[in-house]
């Protein structure tokens, strides 16, 4: 099924498409490519790759940092109620970096923590540099806060969160 481009559930769609993507040695993807930023860690690129492929403009998010910074002058930066579809940022405590470090997309909201889906993480390693696209639960405590796309309006089903097998560089194009 193809959902509506632009919608919330598009986003999902094209995410889920990528779960279980591993990159090739080192921060080498095509989300990277198409973002000119390949080499680099890549969870911005492919957040940036993901919402262009659903049909919805963001701006850069390459540098999560400045992507948020970018997300609060536009007046779409949130505090809390995130919704399917937003900007997740997170700062991971005790990693060395004190500050917004990592992004994702909400996938799911379970109270205080979400469910996200995540490019350049993994399941127990460097969480903001870990080569996988995975789909994750995050606590508020790495939460720093989210940012709301302009999105299509939308009032369907939403795509299953599945967990596919890992293939390296192997993700749909």
């Amino acid at each position: 099924m193809t959902y509506p481009i632009g919608t919330s559930a598009r986003i999902l769609e094209v995410a889920l498409e990528e779960v279980g993507f591993i990159e090739e040695p080192v921060n080498l993807t095509k989300y990277g490519k198409h973002t000119k930023a390949d080499g680099l860690p890549w969870c911005g690129s492919f957040v940036n790759w993901v919402y262009d492929k659903a049909g919805v403009k963001i701006p850069s998010m390459v540098s999560t940092a400045i992507g948020a910074h970018k997300m609060k002058e536009l007046g779409r930066w949130i505090e809390n109620k995130p919704q399917i579809g937003d900007l997740c940022f997170m700062d991971f405590p005790h990693d060395g970096v004190d500050r917004i470090s990592h992004i994702g997309i909400v996938a799911k909201v379970l109270g205080d923590a979400v469910v996200l889906i995540e490019g350049n993480t993994s399941g127990t390693g460097d969480q903001r540099n870990g080569g996988m696209v995975m789909i994750k639960t995050r606590t508020k405590s790495e939460i720093v806060g989210y940012a709301r796309p302009k999105l299509s309006a939308y009032g369907g089903t939403f795509p299953a969160l599945e967990m596919k097998h890992p293939t390296k560089g192997k993700a749909k194009k």
